[in-house]
């Protein structure tokens, strides 16, 4: 739940910035690559995290520019990783211009109940973080390097002269 605006815009820039260093390690090969029964590919998974920008935010009020949910996952790392960007950008655009301390206090209707507009950025933050554990374990899976995040990933432990946590 957000009561300023300005705290969303801070925490969305390192949110939005780990979602894009995470998507840039997908491979396009790596987009379809199925890791087991009832798990989703990377691809659906890094599409989903896309499109649920707009579709959410859309619910508000908020008209910039996404793709549509319904959308095919398409075949390339970069083009997701550069809707990302886009629908991201857009969104923090729109907000920062239309969307006040006052606005957070605004009710929409989400999904059948009433959620305030400061409610709507804290889904957005934690769906995404959500989903990207999701995909950093698919990616794992598909032996693909995974960056850190919250935290130095395994690869990253040397950088600070300390072994890999097992």
């Amino acid at each position: 739940m957000y009561y300023k605006i300005s705290d969303f815009i801070e925490d969305w820039k390192y949110e939005s910035e780990s979602t894009i260093k995470i998507l840039s390690n997908l491979t396009d090969s790596s987009l379809t690559k199925h890791p087991g029964e009832n798990i989703r590919t990377a691809g659906r998974l890094a599409w989903h995290i896309v499109t649920a920008l707009g579709e959410m935010a859309h619910r508000t009020g908020l008209t910039f520019e996404t793709v549509d949910e319904k959308a095919p996952i398409p075949s390339t790392a970069k083009e997701i990783v550069d809707e990302y960007k886009r629908a991201s950008a857009g969104m923090m655009k729109e907000m920062s211009e239309k969307w006040n301390d006052e606005t957070l206090l605004l009710e929409d209707n989400m999904y059948g109940e009433m959620w305030t507009k400061g409610k709507t950025p804290g889904v957005l933050v934690t769906h995404q973080t959500h989903h990207r554990g999701q995909l950093t374990v698919v990616m794992r899976l598909a032996g693909l390097k995974v960056p850190g995040v919250y935290g130095p990933a395994k690869e990253e432990w040397a950088n600070y002269g300390m072994q890999p946590q097992v």
